[in-house]
């Protein structure tokens, strides 16, 4: 991967991302910050106050007689799953407006394994033109100079 001045590179999760512009070279990066944003986290009582629904099962015979009836439990939605679905994908969209507007020329992708799989379904052309690299790991708690070391290393390997 070559990292090259004016390289932008975005580090994120299902709550947060950091975009990056590499004022260095493919040698000595040197990360600044472009833009950031998070998600906010709500509590799950607020994200919903629903319980998990439940659906009544009929058990039969071989004939095809109901035999008896139960209820089952329907599996509980993770709220804040579906917030940090969301939230990669919003982000995906903001960066093909970017790769579409010219905003960058070279973008590297550092994304979480989940978060990364839920971009990659939303690029299109313009965004798969710029991409340079994708790392699958999560560095967003990382402060710049170990996502710098992170990056050298990925790069080295």
């Amino acid at each position: 991967m070559n990292l090259e001045n004016g390289t932008w590179v975005v580090v994120a999760d299902g709550e947060k991302y950091l975009l990056l512009r590499n004022k260095g070279d493919q040698d000595f990066l040197h990360l600044e910050v472009v833009d950031h944003a998070a998600s906010p986290n709500a509590p799950a009582h607020e994200l919903s106050s629903d319980r998990s629904g439940r659906q009544h099962d009929a058990t039969r015979d071989v004939s095809g007689q109901v035999e008896s009836w139960g209820k089952s439990a329907m599996e509980e939605t993770d709220w804040h799953r579906v917030a940090e679905t969301r939230f990669a994908d919003e982000l995906a969209g903001k960066l093909k407006d970017w790769a579409a507007s010219g905003r960058f020329r070279h973008l590297v992708i550092v994304a979480d394994p989940r978060s990364l799989g839920t971009m990659r379904k939303a690029y299109d052309d313009a965004l798969r033109s710029v991409i340079v690299a994708e790392i699958d790991k999560d560095l967003t708690n990382l402060p710049l100079d170990g996502i710098e070391a992170s990056i050298k290393a990925y790069n080295a390997g």
